[in-house]
């Protein structure tokens, strides 16, 4: 990659001296200095997007000296200015159930580029690329030596062609770099090897040239590199690859919150604990399109993997990220994990010589401040279906039945259900339920007010210890370990009908684990090595013992699950799994000791001890300076030099996948992962124009907080849905099925799985979960049947949510699926930022209800025909009007916001999306020199 530079950016170039040696970068005092503004008082996060500005500076076609003029009207006006800018991140970085579409998308442009006249090279990534194979690795085997092996032989069998095909991209494409299965998970290896936190690279003159490390990444949790001071954020697929094809991402300055930490963390508290207070805060004080920036004393006291933890869960809070500026604690990280001395050294002389640097005179303008004490937080967990649901861990238990009770008395009970809870249903049949090493538990398999020996509402049946956000923390990790030794010691182990898993981020974890003697004790309570990558967090739990997910299922019993993850949306860590906790690596091990959230783990005992003695959690946690002296002894350079230095190479499995070399792709017809999708199919070479939408029949009519989870879910799926049945007509058993993340190169199987979700409800049907909705013979089918339908019959069609629409990941097929099924507007209280852009880029419009409009206010029930007007010369933000009639004739006229935020997303919906807009642009530009 060469670092473009504009005609007028000499004047803001100076030149750095570290190491010894000099090096040439753009300094915000000299943008000062030339008149363009007082810049001193800029969030250390805002000062990267405007060293961006200043690096890109052409003159205006892209960057002008007006948008760098209005950074520091924003510190003027009190941290508010929305002006529209071109930003450029450094590099893209991706995940294999991301990566694969977008690989796909990009084989699939040079097939249209061929076709429009142009050069297939043209398609290729400007910018560097890496992608991470994370988030394939399935949880079959578990609880035994033999589960890692197991398991990955079985991830190979399953994603070979997904493999083969990633694999020829890599040899296919520049600047693209994929890293194998096995290595770790895509933010924690960012985090502590391709990260650099300042990036270096030659301009056009030939001039090495200094800048901030910046990204975009395929991926929600991206962020979690900020909290190296490396500025990134999630994208959809079709954004990044935009990015990476040399387009500008445009966007508004932000705002940037403010959020000072003082204290330090008590003795029992992990930084899981802290996250998750932090995202109750920020979610209530609402931060969806912000920049948080954290700052304070408490710093001081705040190791980086802490905060890269909060970092990781900026999408759980809203944020578009959570920064963390350079310091003494971003130096050390860095030496800690095997940066170079050079690098460090430069980190150091940049920071201090840019402005970046936190010091003790860091005060900068926020738009708005949050305040917390670390010495209050206190032992917590999250859920049950939302991360911001902290709830502290002595009412643990307490919030469960509520839960219950409440789930029982709604909709949400079955009337079988609901008769047992009432007592009326008789006693189910005894069920063996089989444990490990030959012991089993024989119980009843019960309603609520079961006995605690048996399977009831409540029983744990998942323990995971997985996902990026925490395995990445050698604290919380260590700790873990602790526990599962100070238990073992005491001669308990998990409960039998508790699966347990561990799923480290990167190799190094293993290493230090294993060099702290702690995954013997962790192997002993079941907690055995299941391979690297995503798991549970994602969906990948694999599945449950057959007698156990049957008990569950034929007695509707509300199993829960706990891990270390992010994310606990409904119907995400298991179809057999409906309350979903999140929690600290150390508790986790104790709750699969105890394997019931009925137990108050505060003050009741996990179990009864080797002496007939029982054990409290008390007695198996371990104090803060017992893992700070296994971190500091265990966590090393040379651990994070050796399991790093071949990194691209992968294993022999990988070595030994065979690929052709060729610039286009040959795709398979019968492949039942990778297909050639049809948006740039018969494409013309002009844009066209936003028409107005006419006759828009409702496909579905959502909640409050449908996540992209629900719109395109990443799980297992059975053969009675239409994917399942899908694969069953080309005779894939359901033994092969793997999962919808896997399988988003096919746009069939994810055209079938949108709105799929098994836990999503159509407010146009009274009570059903599932992907269903009214088809045109006003009958109850599957929502892929009924949009079928409708496109057989012409007609466009919308969806209606509510508040929150689109939390969550940062998946492109939530958008992709929407469009393929022929929806052509989205009508929502609110979006979040991820999805609203996505759906702009795969040319579906986003609308806001105004003026108090609700889809519940305005008495909308499915059966209502949309128009929507004054379309074809939209400005962004624009109010439009739109007219309802209702299923009986009547009308009503409402104003609705369009949510294109800038005039490029104008150019991307006459385009039909980011892509088309991309693949015409680049179609019409000169052929590359020989």
């Amino acid at each position: 990659m060469t670092t473009q530079v504009g005609t007028d950016t000499a004047k803001t170039r100076r030149t750095l001296s570290s190491g010894g040696s000099e090096i040439a970068y753009y300094s915000i005092d000299a943008a000062s200095e030339a008149g363009l503004g007082d810049f001193s008082k800029l969030p250390a996060a805002l000062k990267v997007v405007l060293e961006n500005m200043l690096r890109f500076e052409d003159g205006g076609r892209t960057v002008s000296t007006d948008d760098i003029k209005a950074f520091a009207e924003w510190a003027a006006k009190g941290g508010r200015n929305p002006r529209e800018i071109a930003y450029r991140p450094a590099r893209v970085l991706m995940q294999d159930f991301t990566g694969v579409p977008a690989v796909v998308d990009l084989a699939a442009m040079r097939d249209g580029i061929v076709g429009l006249g142009g050069d297939a090279q043209k398609i290729n990534p400007l910018n560097p690329v890496d992608l991470v194979i994370d988030h394939s690795v399935m949880i079959d085997e578990f609880g035994n030596p033999r589960a890692f092996q197991m398991n990955v032989d079985r991830e190979y069998e399953r994603n070979m062609e997904r493999y083969q095909f990633l694999k020829w991209g890599q040899t296919a494409f520049d600047n693209f770099r994929v890293v194998p299965p096995g290595t770790g998970i895509c933010h924690q290896v960012n985090l502590e090897y391709l990260a650099q936190t300042v990036w270096t690279d030659s301009d056009q003159s030939g001039a090495e040239v200094a800048y901030p490390d910046t990204l975009v990444g395929t991926d929600s949790h991206t962020t979690m590199v900020n909290g190296a001071a490396v500025l990134g954020w999630g994208v959809g697929g079709i954004e990044a690859e935009a990015a990476m094809l040399g387009q500008p991402i445009s966007m508004l300055i932000p705002e940037v919150v403010g959020f000072e930490l003082t204290g330090k963390m008590v003795e029992g508290t992990t930084g899981t604990d802290l996250v998750l207070k932090v995202v109750e805060m920020l979610r209530e004080k609402g931060v969806v399109g912000k920049f948080v920036e954290f700052y304070g004393a408490g710093l001081d006291n705040l190791p980086l993997a802490d905060r890269a933890t909060i970092a990781n869960m900026a999408p759980e809070y809203g944020a578009t990220c959570g920064f963390f500026p350079i310091d003494g604690e971003t130096l050390r990280y860095l030496r800690t994990t095997g940066r170079e001395e050079a690098r460090i050294a430069l980190v150091e002389a940049y920071a201090k010589a840019n402005g970046m640097w936190r010091g003790d005179d860091y005060a900068p303008v926020y738009t708005d401040t949050l305040h917390l004490d670390m010495g209050t937080i206190v032992p917590a967990i999250s859920g049950p279906k939302r991360p911001q649901d902290f709830i502290a861990l002595t009412d643990a238990f307490k919030a469960f039945g509520q839960y219950i009770k409440g789930l029982r008395a709604g909709k949400d009970a079955n009337p079988k259900a609901e008769m047992r809870w009432e007592g009326e249903g008789g006693a189910p049949e005894p069920v063996d339920i089989p444990g490990d090493e030959g012991f089993h538990m024989k119980g009843l398999v019960a309603g609520g007010d079961a006995d605690r020996s048996q399977i009831h509402d409540g029983s744990i049946v998942i323990a995971s210890i997985t996902s990026c956000t925490n395995t990445s923390n050698p604290y919380v990790m260590i700790g873990a370990g602790l526990v599962a030794r100070k238990a073992r010691e005491k001669g308990l182990t998990r409960k039998p009908w508790v699966k347990t898993s561990l799923a480290p981020g990167s190799q190094v974890v293993s290493a230090y684990l294993e060099a702290a003697n702690l995954q013997d004790d962790l192997d002993a309570i079941g907690f055995n090595l299941v391979g690297y990558g995503c798991t549970t967090c994602i969906g990948n739990s694999g599945p449950l013992l057959p007698e156990i997910s049957k008990a569950i299922n034929d007695n509707d019993i509300v199993a829960t699950s706990v891990l270390s993850g992010n994310r606990n949306f409904e119907g995400r860590i298991s179809p057999d799994v409906r309350a979903n906790y999140l929690a600290s690596p150390p508790l986790v091990v104790a709750y699969a000791l105890v394997g019931d959230m009925n137990v108050d783990i505060t003050k009741e005992p996990l179990g009864t001890g080797k002496d007939g003695q029982p054990v409290y959690l008390k007695d198996i946690w371990p104090s803060q300076a017992e893992i700070a002296e296994l971190v500091e002894a265990t966590v090393t350079r040379a651990a994070f030099q050796e399991k790093y230095a071949d990194v691209f190479a992968g294993d022999e499995k990988w070595q030994a996948v065979e690929v052709t070399e060729q610039e286009t792709y040959d795709w398979p017809a019968s492949s039942t992962y990778v297909q050639n999708p049809p948006y740039f199919q018969g494409m013309s070479s002009e844009a066209g124009t936003i028409e107005d939408v006419r006759g828009a029949k409702v496909l579905a009519l959502l909640g409050d907080m449908i996540t992209t989870d629900h719109i395109s879910p990443a799980g297992s799926f059975k053969e009675t849905s239409p994917a399942g049945q899908y694969l069953l007509d080309r005779q894939v058993p359901p033994r092969e099925f793997n999962s919808y993340g896997s399988r988003r190169g096919n746009h069939e199987i994810m055209m079938r799985g949108t709105f799929a979700n098994i836990r999503i409800k159509n407010e146009m049907l009274d009570g059903v979960e599932g992907g269903y909705t009214l088809g045109p013979d006003g009958q109850q089918t599957s929502i892929f049947d009924a949009a079928m339908a409708w496109q057989e019959q012409g007609v466009p069609l919308v969806v209606v949510g509510g508040e929150q629409y689109g939390a969550g990941s940062s998946r492109d097929w939530a958008a992709k699926g929407t469009a393929l099924l022929g929806v052509k507007a989205v009508i929502a209280e609110s979006f979040e930022r991820i999805h609203r852009s996505n759906l702009v880029g795969m040319g579906v419009i986003p609308f806001e209800f105004t003026g108090g409009d609700t889809r519940k206010s305005l008495g909308l029930k499915g059966d209502e025909t949309f128009d929507i007007a004054g379309l074809s010369d939209v400005k962004p933000l624009q109010e439009v009007q739109a007219t309802i009639t209702y299923g009986d004739g009547s009308t009503k006229d409402v104003t609705l916001k369009c949510r294109i935020d800038t005039e490029v997303e104008i150019e991307y919906i006459k385009h039909g999306g980011v892509l088309h807009y991309v693949l015409r642009d680049l179609a019409k530009a000169p052929m590359a020199a020989e």
